[in-house]
């Protein structure tokens, strides 16, 4: 009888962990790796956009490119050097990407948190919150939580802070996101959870009241450079280091990772320095020094590629913008030498104006972004783009837009899917390397 009870027990545990290591959306959570989700994939907490394609999907992530980008730009135009980090993605995007799941408070709350690397400070939907998702932290449960107060420095390191000249009160600050929405949080601390690993005190917006519908629906992890961000918060754990392999936007059900401190990072791994903006503090500015269409380099004038720290001119890497922009006349002679090299005619489909047909994308040339020690060839299916009838591809980037602080390109996360892109804040520099992802 106890041989029959053994063996039961056995087959019942046996089916439990098969069908765990088939289900597609199990959590692959290990230690300091942690799942990342698109936000629009079947594996996403979140409820998808009702459209008919992936294409579509991406189209509609991408129809707020210009406004963030608009506003990395102009954050870069302050001339004056400020004491504390303007977030750079809180006003203009409205469409969350990638998603990774958290743990808050003791015990620990899961909530899917928003990957934004432009960004420094967190914040999330708080128990109470006026015009907030369902899904909300509740602050009376958690035994490690508390506000702060006016006087702790980190008060004064959040945009938007408001505080009496004198007497003890809690660190209050109101923000704008999205265009359209703003919310009010109180500067707050508590236990986060990443993976096996907790980050004790971790200071972030307690959410009490949003305004708008663009506020993602459970928060947002900023893991920007500046002194309020994931990497300057939880100090020796990670060094400074994290990385992320972005899954394509195709893939509905298998996620990518987000890897936290050096231990897990590649070992044989191609670095660029990444370039300290004493203005824009939050960015992760890196040197572009060309674009080639296949072998031919393409004519770039160098003022168009140079790192300007007092404009803010220059190239940054974004998590959270799906297109990869140029300026106006970087971008027009990757166009025309792309054009010279594929057979037309050419169209435009949303956003892209270099449309072809599809037949003829076994011949294009390859797109290679070079950088200071680093030479980025990107995949064919990062580079191009097709309509959901699959009868057109396009070269998957953009304009900047056109405005008088357009002196921002950004590498989007269309460009860097299917890529471990590697973080080392400490070291300043960024690796590449290939790894699927999906």
């Amino acid at each position: 009888m106890d041989l029959r009870i053994a063996t039961i027990s056995f087959i019942f545990s046996l089916l439990i962990t098969t069908n765990r290591a088939f289900d597609p959306c199990a959590s692959q959570s290990d230690g300091s790796d942690l799942s990342v989700f698109p936000t629009y994939g079947k594996c996403s907490p979140f409820e998808p956009p009702k459209t008919d394609s992936w294409v579509n999907t991406v189209m509609k992530m991408a129809s707020k490119d210009p406004e963030r980008v608009k506003y990395l730009a102009s954050l870069g135009a302050q001339k004056k050097v400020v004491s504390a980090p303007i977030a750079s993605g809180q006003q203009l995007f409205n469409l969350a990407n990638y998603v990774v799941r958290v743990q808050l408070g003791t015990p620990g709350q899961p909530m899917f948190m928003v990957l934004d690397t432009s960004n420094d400070a967190a914040w999330v939907p708080c128990a109470g919150c006026t015009g907030c998702s369902n899904t909300a932290f509740s602050t009376n449960t958690s035994s490690t939580y508390g506000w702060l107060d006016c006087s702790v420095p980190q008060c004064s390191q959040v945009r938007g802070s408001t505080c009496p000249l004198t007497g003890s009160v809690p660190c209050l600050f109101n923000q704008s996101y999205g265009g359209d929405s703003s919310f009010t949080a109180t500067l707050v601390q508590d236990s986060l959870g990443l993976g096996a690993d907790v980050v004790p005190n971790y200071h972030f917006g307690c959410i009490s009241s949003v305004s708008g519908g663009s506020i993602p629906p459970q928060g947002l992890l900023g893991l920007g450079r500046g002194p309020l961000s994931l990497m300057s918060q939880s100090g020796s754990l990670y060094s400074g280091v994290f990385s992320y392999c972005l899954p394509s936007f195709k893939s509905y059900y298998f996620s990518g990772s987000l890897k936290l401190g050096p231990a897990s990072q590649p070992k044989n791994i191609r670095t660029t320095p990444l370039l300290r903006n004493p203005h824009r503090s939050s960015l992760y500015y890196l040197n572009l020094t060309g674009i080639s269409i296949g072998r031919v380099l393409v004519p770039i004038a160098p003022e168009h590629l140079a790192y300007d720290p007092i404009t803010g001119a220059g190239t940054i890497i974004d998590s959270g913008t799906v297109v990869t922009r140029f300026v106006e006349p970087i971008y027009t002679a990757i166009r025309d030498e792309f054009r010279k090299q594929v057979k037309g005619p050419f169209s435009s489909l949303g956003v892209f104006d270099t449309c072809f047909a599809a037949t003829s994308e076994a011949m294009t040339p390859r797109v290679t972004f070079h950088f200071t020690g680093l030479d980025l060839v990107l995949p064919v299916e990062n580079s191009l783009i097709h309509s959901s009838s699959g009868t057109l591809a396009c070269l998957s980037m953009a304009a900047a837009p056109n405005n008088v602080n357009s002196v921002l390109n950004v590498i989007a996360n269309l460009q860097q899917q299917n890529l471990r892109i590697m973080f080392d804040v400490t070291n300043s520099r960024l690796g590449i390397a290939r790894e699927l992802c999906n």
